[in-house]
């Protein structure tokens, strides 16, 4: 994506501090900028300018501020940049496990932050695909599960191989036009209130 089409949203209570890095983002391109300078009401303005990712500075923060943040983008699922002067350990992993995507410690310069917000936007994305690849290999072996466990019903209550039973499953799911493990599924819930164990 082009930088004059890139979302960006700042959120810093400082307006020097959050002009240098409108000014850093204007330079490098980006046309697109919205400054917030205040936290009260931060999700409504996310929601009403759509940003595609969030710069924020929170120049000194206490532990209660870093949670209140913190709490804003675990819901939000955004790239997001975080400029803080002072940090620990702990504030770290907190701001990671949050979902933030660049955690900057004493580095807020106006010609670094393009550099760090491609990073985030980057990393964001990566950290997307690595959630989606592991959602979708979950969802491959509970759909697995259900489709042997259909299959073991098949064979105890109808005397069937294993290659028969998967070829009906198969076969019906053809027939009504729907995917092998929703028959499998049928099959199952069918077998559970009509009672009686599923050696499988």
């Amino acid at each position: 994506m082009e930088p004059s089409a890139l979302a960006v949203l700042i959120v810093d209570e400082n307006r020097a501090r959050a002009a240098i890095i409108e000014d850093g983002l204007r330079e490098a391109g980006h046309a697109r900028v919205h400054v917030v300078t205040a936290m009260n009401g931060l999700v409504r303005e996310i929601e009403q300018f759509r940003p595609d990712v969030i710069v924020v500075d929170l120049e000194n923060p206490n532990r209660d501020r870093l949670e209140q943040f913190f709490q804003v983008s675990r819901t939000v699922q955004r790239p997001i940049a975080m400029f803080v002067d002072r940090s620990d350990a702990e504030s770290m992993e907190a701001a990671i496990s949050a979902g933030v995507s660049a955690y900057v410690v004493d580095g807020l310069k106006k010609e670094r932050v393009k550099a760090i917000l491609d990073m985030a936007v980057l990393r964001f994305h990566a950290y997307s695909r690595l959630e989606r690849e592991l959602h979708d290999a979950r969802s491959e072996l509970a759909d697995r599960k259900v489709v042997e466990k259909a299959k073991g019903i098949l064979m105890q209550r109808r005397g069937m191989s294993e290659d028969e039973s998967y070829r009906l499953l198969r076969q019906t799911a053809m027939n009504e036009k729907k995917k092998l493990v929703e028959i499998a599924r049928s099959i199952v819930t069918a077998a559970d209130l009509l009672g009686g164990e599923v050696k499988r």
